[in-house]
């Protein structure tokens, strides 16, 4: 099965790139501009029920997230390259590095879930496993992670992409496996080089979940707080967000 993605770069270090759970490889607004396309190659993956692959079968997991990224890689010819996953798509990476960590060069988490279940209370319980169907849901939790200084118009037009791209039975499917799964003990004393960038305003994944889902897996973990900017930098901060992802990867 030859796998769709979207490549930017030529650079001789290749990157995966792992969406988040609202978006796609189409998603990742206009921080793509400032990336450097010498020193490195992208791949953009989208999963299985999302964007260009909305209509292929599955069941919707990490576990199938991780075992495409590591079919594409081979289809790319990369037998190494470093993993970038934004929130779901950091968790999912993690997955890639349970199941072929001999591959991974680095690993840079955007506001990324941990390998740990992601605990929720009784009411961010019914709010997020509400948003497959209720499109409100959506714009509340985008409001939420963007602490609550986006505009409407962006808050809007990221629930219409979201609700356009993916199919309910996948966004559903994937909030289960990414909220419920915990692989953590799986990946304790990794030595890899991790970074992990969280926003400033982001109300769901702050420094408090690095120091508690990051920290205790990865001894070489490094976290950089990003100003002005909450769970979506790629929008809300995007020549400042491109310079400290690369910076991420180059170390």
């Amino acid at each position: 099965m030859t796998i769709s993605h979207r490549r930017l770069g030529a650079g001789e270090h290749k990157v995966i790139v792992l969406h988040d759970w609202f978006g796609t490889t189409a998603g990742w607004g206009p921080f793509l501009d400032y990336l450097d396309r010498s020193a490195f190659g992208y791949a953009f993956l989208d999963y299985r029920g999302y964007g260009d692959r909305v209509d292929v079968p599955g069941e919707f997991t990490l576990a199938e997230i991780a075992g495409d990224v590591l079919a594409l890689a081979d289809e790319l010819g990369w037998e190494h390259f470093s993993l970038v996953g934004h929130s779901m798509g950091g968790k999912a990476a993690q997955r890639v590095l349970l199941q072929a960590p001999e591959r991974v060069r680095r690993l840079v988490g955007i506001a990324p879930v941990p390998a740990a279940a992601y605990p929720m209370d009784e009411e961010t319980h019914a709010l997020f496993h509400g948003a497959a169907q209720d499109f409100a849901a959506r714009r509340t939790i985008l409001d939420l992670v963007t602490g609550h200084r986006a505009n409407a118009v962006w808050l809007d037009r990221m629930v219409a992409r979201s609700t356009a791209t993916s199919r309910m039975d996948a966004f559903g499917a994937y909030l289960t496996d990414w909220a419920g799964q915990d692989f953590a003990a799986k990946l304790a004393g990794q030595q890899l080089t991790v970074r992990v960038l969280l926003g400033e305003w982001d109300l769901a994944l702050t420094p408090q979940t690095f120091a508690a889902g990051w920290q205790p897996l990865y001894p070489n973990a490094e976290l950089t707080v990003l100003p002005a900017t909450g769970h979506y930098p790629m929008y809300e901060t995007p020549v400042t967000f491109a310079s400290a992802l690369e910076s991420a990867l180059r170390a």
